[in-house]
């Protein structure tokens, strides 16, 4: 029987259980939160993102999960510096063109500021320039994606939540923890 685990993997955690990192350096890991055997992330989530990362023992579902060629899709709540106006809206519905090529388009929605749990450390706070939050769902998993889309739109990504994997979200799940699918 296939074992699937959602996790809400919080920020500055690899999405690994070890750290093959520099000497000296020391990284928290899938490891300090999971200690079910057998179980490998279906997909990475970047280091400085938050949210839900799917586990799996099976690997025919985990590269289902993660190759783009499922066009899996992963929606994201992303914080960004500015205000989204609509002309950058429409270009990542369109897709924006980065250096690894275009990419597909995009389901974008400006949402009011999500009931999120605080983040450690806060995202930095500029009296001078205000933010927005959108609901970003994408169907390839590029590296750091979204974070390239928003910015390459005008819009820096200062806090990237992952909140749902085709049809699993994050609902109910706390920073730090899992539950089974």
């Amino acid at each position: 029987m296939t074992r699937i685990l959602l996790f809400n993997k919080p920020f500055d955690v690899l999405s690994q259980f070890t750290d093959k990192g520099s000497e000296g350096s020391v990284r928290r890991t899938l490891s300090e939160f999971i200690s079910v055997p057998g179980v490998y992330p279906a997909g990475r989530l970047d280091r400085d993102s938050e949210g839900l990362l799917v586990l799996t023992d099976n690997g025919k579902l985990q590269a289902k999960i993660s190759d783009p060629r499922f066009r899996s899709p992963k929606t994201y709540l992303a914080q960004v510096e500015g205000l989204p106006t609509d002309a950058q809206l429409d270009q990542l519905r369109r897709g924006v063109t980065l250096k690894d090529g275009v990419t597909r388009p995009a389901e974008v929605a400006r949402i009011n500021p999500p009931d999120l749990w605080p983040r450690d450390p806060p995202v930095r706070f500029r009296k001078t320039v205000p933010d927005g939050w959108l609901r970003i769902t994408i169907t390839e998993g590029r590296n750091r994606q979204v974070r390239r889309m928003t910015a390459h739109v005008g819009l820096p990504c200062l806090r990237l939540v992952r909140w749902s994997v085709g049809t699993w979200s994050l609902d109910g799940i706390a920073p730090g923890t899992w539950r089974d699918a």
